[in-house]
């Protein structure tokens, strides 16, 4: 059997606020909190907190990427309609593909919690063969969202050429088609 290949994890908060410190960012912490209680293969975590400038944040995503070897990176903020939230123009500006059907997830997850999850514009992409997933800035439905898509983010790292991701099945269970399971 070959070894199990070690996971990393980007996690990066965008928000002009944070980056400055006139708050504590949660959100960072509230991703890391769940990949804890989540991934069961082995991981570890690169964070960055850049203020919402869409350069700044591509190039965040890059170097996560490109330069510390992250598999998934989870960004957090940035995702709504006001003209500083840019995390998804800059995620889509550094990936090659799309993948429109988290974002569409994501926002009914976050419908059943608040109206105003229409607003969201959550989406998700692949940079060579990373996933990059974003996510709203309130750990409240950080933690809604990711106990829900996280069960697909395995198999799509599969698909893409990254690392073997394992979960707890108690927290979330993640699903891969019989042909593509590990034993």
């Amino acid at each position: 059997m070959a070894p199990v290949e070690l996971c990393r994890f980007g996690v990066l908060t965008a928000s002009d606020r944070a980056s400055t410190g006139g708050y504590e960012d949660l959100s960072g912490p509230a991703i890391e909190q769940f990949l804890s209680e989540a991934v069961t293969s082995p991981w570890e975590v690169v964070r960055r907190l850049v203020p919402d400038e869409q350069e700044l944040i591509e190039a965040a995503l890059v170097e996560l990427i490109d330069a510390e070897g992250c598999s998934v990176i989870v960004t957090t903020g940035g995702t709504g309609p006001a003209p500083r939230d840019v995390t998804p123009e800059a995620t889509e500006a550094v990936c090659e593909r799309m993948l429109p059907g988290f974002g569409e997830q994501m926002r009914a997850i976050s419908l059943r919690h608040v109206a105003t999850a229409v607003l969201s514009r959550q989406t998700a992409g692949i940079r060579g063969s990373a996933l990059i997933l974003n996510l709203p800035g309130s750990p409240r439905s950080i933690r809604e969202i990711l106990d829900e898509v996280f069960a697909a983010v395995p198999y799509c790292v599969d698909l893409v050429g990254g690392p073997y991701i394992t979960t707890d099945s108690v927290v979330v269970d993640a699903f891969r088609p019989p042909h593509a399971r590990r034993e």
